[in-house]
């Protein structure tokens, strides 16, 4: 998510080569927008994978200022690639608006079950304890059969209360386990390709946009997209009031990834810690929206997110399988970039 993805941030270049800034109540001036010399794409991308490389060969501490230090430069280079016709999908989103979405228009995107949007899952809590279960329960027989006397007795109830330690860990601290259920799940190949979809989706609509990305994780118990705009962070977790026209692409790309998963499964389950950045965000924007309002604005988000990963469904599937692959992030961007072009408008 955006705890999956880190959020330091959120469409053509004669469009809009920036954010929107709304007003003084934020952290920085609005830009002003100046001639963009083109660049070609070759040079755009030997000048974002040194730039990205940089940051990446530092160690993690020093690489969030540094990101924020990129952020000109690489978002510089992503114009002049698009000045130049180099990379068509880079920022292509004019600025958003929004819309009351009603409950059909869900299943026209590809949504499969609306109602699963902000439900918590626990699916992947109950496999975990089913495997602890039957797998403590297979050793605590074969150690009861396989010791003599007293030793076979004692291992098998030492090793039947595994489960029991779990079960209270689980219900008093559940965030101990995560790495562990994270790591039984990975198991299911179905969802290693449920997480790239996840994080593809954050990277592509954030890149969409204009939003650069610095680096993603896949790892277990880190998956994550991080942005370059280190900026954003300040509007999610800082104090700071955000105007609609900058929440709204900040919301377009928290509910991204869980607009991937509605759209691929009928369960969602990497939604929490996305569904939490998100209210943060609306809690911070001026003025208040009512309880209402942050509903209808959470169900535009994921539509608007859906809208634009089924249009660019192959730059989005090129993205995911590049991720899935370990790719740089310069890689993952030629490959949004050579994907084809959407066949409607």
């Amino acid at each position: 998510g955006l705890a999956g993805a880190r959020l330091r941030a959120p469409p053509s270049a004669s469009r809009r080569a920036f954010l929107p800034r709304a007003s003084a109540d934020e952290d920085d001036a609005s830009p002003v927008a100046s001639p963009v010399a083109p660049i070609s794409a070759a040079e755009g991308y030997a000048s974002l994978g040194a730039t990205l490389g940089a940051i990446r060969a530092l160690p993690p501490s020093e690489r969030a200022e540094a990101a924020e230090a990129a952020t000109k430069r690489v978002s510089a280079t992503l114009n002049g690639m698009k000045v130049a016709g180099a990379t068509r999908r880079w920022d292509c989103y004019p600025t958003l608006q929004r819309r009351n979405v009603f409950p059909g228009e869900f299943s026209q995107m590809g949504i499969k079950d609306a109602t699963q949007i902000g439900r918590p899952s626990d699916t992947n809590d109950f496999n975990f304890i089913v495997a602890v279960t039957l797998t403590t329960s297979l050793l605590a027989l074969v150690v009861g059969a396989t010791l003599p006397g007293d030793w076979g007795a004692f291992g098998s109830y030492l090793i039947g209360g595994i489960s029991l330690a779990t079960l209270a860990v689980g219900s008093t601290a559940p965030g101990l386990l995560k790495v562990a259920i994270d790591r039984v799940a990975r198991v299911n190949p179905e969802y290693r390709t449920r997480i790239a979809k996840h994080e593809a989706a954050h990277f592509l609509v954030g890149y969409m946009l204009g939003t650069p990305v610095a680096g993603y994780s896949l790892g277990l118990g880190t998956a994550h997209t991080d942005f370059l705009e280190a900026k954003l962070e300040r509007k999610v977790y800082g104090r700071i009031a955000i105007k609609e026209e900058t929440m709204l692409p900040l919301a377009c790309i928290s509910m991204a990834g869980v607009a991937a998963e509605a759209m691929a499964y009928e369960e969602v389950q990497g939604q929490e810690a996305d569904l939490r950045d998100l209210q943060r965000i609306l809690n911070k924007c001026e003025p208040k929206l009512s309880d209402a309002a942050q509903q209808a604005v959470t169900r535009w988000a994921v539509w608007q997110a859906a809208s634009m990963l089924k249009r660019h469904q192959k730059s989005f599937d090129a993205l995911t399988e590049k991720m899935s692959q370990g790719a740089t992030v310069e890689e993952c961007l030629q490959a949004i970039e050579a994907a084809p072009e959407p066949e409607y408008d």
